[in-house]
C-alpha cells in the first residue's frame, strides 16, 4: 500500500470568495468544477499539475442540505469567514484496506461524486478535519485518467506543502501507517498553537506561497 499528495482544500463562504483569495495570492483565476449531491457543496478548480490540484470548496445554496455532516468541517463556517486552506487529500489505490490503520482519525470510506466523476473518499462522522487539518484525508478514484489531467493548464505547480502541527510525531505516524511519499513537511508548533498549512505554488508570476488565510 502506498498514497501520495492528491490535492488541496480552501474552504470558503460562497465561491466568489474564494476565487477572490485565490486570484489575489496566485495571480490566477480558477475553473468550473461542479457540485457534489451527497454533500451539499460546490467547488471551483486549479490545476498545479498533471495528478494534483486545489479546490476551493463551499456550502452549494441552491442544494438540499444533506442528512450528515458535511466534509471539511464546512457546518462550523460562518457565513463571514474568509477563505482558509485547510486540508489536503492523498490519493491511494487500496484506501479501505488503508483506512483501517487510520479510521479513528479519517474516518470511514464515503462513496462520492461530482457530475461524472466518481471516488472513494473518507470522511469523519461529525464533518471535522482529521487531525484539524495536519492529517490527510484519504481518496481512491475511480476512473484511470486523474481528473487534473482535464483541467485547463495555467501554468501553476505544486512545488511543497508545509504542515504545521504541536505533535508533529503523531502526524507523522498516520503518514508512515499509510505510507505516504510526497512534498509534505512538518513543522512543529507550540502545545497550544492551531495547527496550518502552507502551500508553496510555481505560477507565471514567481513562486508565491498560500498562507492559511486571507485575514
Amino acid at each position: 500500500m502506498k498514497s501520495t499528495l492528491d490535492h488541496l482544500v480552501i474552504v470558503a463562504p460562497d465561491l466568489d470568495t474564494g476565487g477572490t483569495f485565490v486570484k489575489s495570492v496566485l495571480g490566477v483565476d480558477l475553473q468550473p468544477g461542479g457540485v457534489h449531491p451527497r454533500m451539499g457543496t460546490h467547488n471551483r478548480l486549479l490545476r498545479l499539475g498533471p495528478d494534483i490540484y486545489l479546490e476551493v470548496i463551499t456550502i452549494n445554496p441552491s442544494a438540499k442540505c444533506p442528512d450528515r455532516s458535511r466534509w471539511f468541517g464546512m457546518d462550523q463556517l460562518a457565513a463571514d469567514a474568509p477563505a482558509r486552506l485547510v486540508a489536503w487529500v492523498a490519493r491511494t489505490d487500496e484506501i479501505h484496506a488503508m483506512s483501517e490503520a487510520c479510521r479513528n482519525i479519517v474516518g470511514d470510506v464515503e462513496p462520492m461524486t461530482r457530475g461524472k466523476l466518481s471516488w472513494q473518499i473518507t470522511i469523519p462522522a461529525d464533518g471535522s478535519l482529521p487531525l484539524n487539518g495536519s492529517a490527510p484525508t484519504l481518496i481512491q478514484w475511480e476512473q484511470t485518467l486523474h481528473p487534473a489531467s482535464e483541467m485547463q493548464d495555467q501554468g501553476c505547480e505544486l512545488v511543497a506543502l508545509d504542515v504545521f502541527d504541536p505533535d508533529p510525531e503523531k502526524v507523522q505516524a498516520l503518514l508512515t501507517a499509510i505510507n505516504f511519499s510526497g512534498p509534505v513537511h512538518l513543522h512543529a508548533l507550540g502545545a497550544t498553537s492551531p495547527p496550518y498549512l502552507l502551500a508553496y505554488i510555481q505560477t507565471p508570476s514567481g513562486l508565491k506561497t498560500l498562507p492559511i488565510s486571507n485575514a
